[in-house]
């Protein structure tokens, strides 16, 4: 049976963990967090993703958890509403639609829990170092002792140490889009019920809505400009740096201010695409936001990385044991799914994919191809 380490326990990972056991591969995954990730914004599923989430058994569960939004207010920077939607949101699309928004912390957990029991799981650990010969992969971890396997798949995202230690610095091949992003919980101190508000100022705003049957809310606060000067800050840096940013938008920002402060689930990045020739050196490669970050603005990150997962595991699948043919074939079928879901980030600055785009993309690969 053929070893595979895959670095990541988020989506990407936990997804292939699940496909690969059933073409005969024996995966580990090893993640740095303590255990799979809270926290996190709503993702979608779409397209051929849900055939993906369909074929790993988890399309009931996943239906289950879904978010139930009724529509969406647009509003002014002294929070009066100048639209509204009972259609669609921002962050979903069109509510009448068959694709499925849920929390990105929901989706990890069904993935972890049926990867489970088809594969080894390491949290706490992380990868410093990978040496390369004709007959494996020797992996050396930050905490345990070293070990080889078969192949290496790096599907531990945007600022990934698999490619970095594969392919050289992240700056090569990261494509800044000009935004900032920070995502958070809080307490539904707005009284909101199955309903988002957005509200933007120039380069400033954000987006609000309740989840866990409305007793939490989601806050995602977005702004244009360039990373911190100084790279990845510290998690207290990274708050004052958003607030700094956001302090001059009006409504309900002081309180929104004094939540992002207290907290516990805080993230911050840049908005970002990865763009390589290649996925793949020798007997190592890249999975979803590693390899191919599509960034949060196309709003198909979780669904490349679904489609990326189940495309890999069948490539390995069909090569019989050749590593090199199976990463040339999940290459070739990936790459014209990958562009056109990435193009959507930026089709339209500012502001959402035309729907015709959206469409397109999500359903624009065979998984039996």
């Amino acid at each position: 049976m053929k070893t595979v380490l895959i670095s990541g326990a988020g989506v990407a990972g936990s997804a292939l963990a699940c496909c690969l056991r059933r073409h005969g591969f024996a995966p580990t995954v090893v993640e740095h967090a303590p255990g799979p990730r809270g926290g996190g914004q709503a993702v979608d599923i779409r397209g051929a993703a849900l055939d993906v989430v369909r074929r790993i058994g988890l399309l009931d569960q996943v239906r289950a958890h879904r978010t139930r939004m009724r529509g969406m207010s647009v509003l002014d920077a002294d929070g009066n509403e100048i639209h509204r939607s009972t259609e669609e949101t921002f962050s979903s699309g069109r509510l009448d639609s068959e694709d499925i928004e849920l929390l990105r912390e929901d989706l990890v957990r069904l993935l972890h829990e049926r990867a489970a029991a088809e594969a080894e799981f390491v949290f706490g650990d992380s990868i410093t170092a990978i040496d390369q010969d004709q007959h494996g992969v020797q992996v050396a971890f930050a905490h345990g002792g070293p070990r080889t396997f078969d192949l290496v798949v790096g599907a531990d995202g945007l600022h990934s140490a698999v490619r970095r230690l594969v392919f050289g610095p992240s700056e090569r091949f990261t494509q800044h889009l000009g935004s900032c992003a920070a995502i958070f919980s809080a307490d539904n101190f707005l009284g909101l019920a199955h309903w988002q508000q957005w509200l933007r100022d120039g380069e400033a705003g954000y987006g609000i809505y309740p989840v866990r049957d409305n007793t939490e809310l989601r806050i995602t606060f977005g702004f244009g400009g360039e990373p911190p000067a100084d790279g990845r800050l510290a998690p207290e840096a990274q708050k004052q740096f958003v607030a700094d940013r956001m302090a001059s938008l009006r409504w309900e920002t002081p309180r929104l201010l004094k939540a992002l402060w207290e907290a516990p689930d805080f993230y911050f990045d840049v908005m970002a695409q990865v763009r390589m020739d290649r996925w793949s050196q020798g007997r190592a490669v890249l999975l979803g936001d590693a390899g191919y970050c599509a960034s949060p603005l196309s709003g198909q990150g979780t669904s490349l990385a679904l489609v990326g997962a189940y495309v890999l595991a069948d490539a390995l699948g069909r090569a019989a044991g050749d590593h090199r043919a199976a990463l040339a074939g999940y290459e070739a079928r990936m790459r014209p799914f990958v562009e056109l879901n990435q193009a959507l980030a930026t089709e339209n600055p500012g502001g959402p994919a035309a729907e015709e785009s959206v469409e397109r993309a999500k359903n624009a690969i065979d998984l039996d191809g």
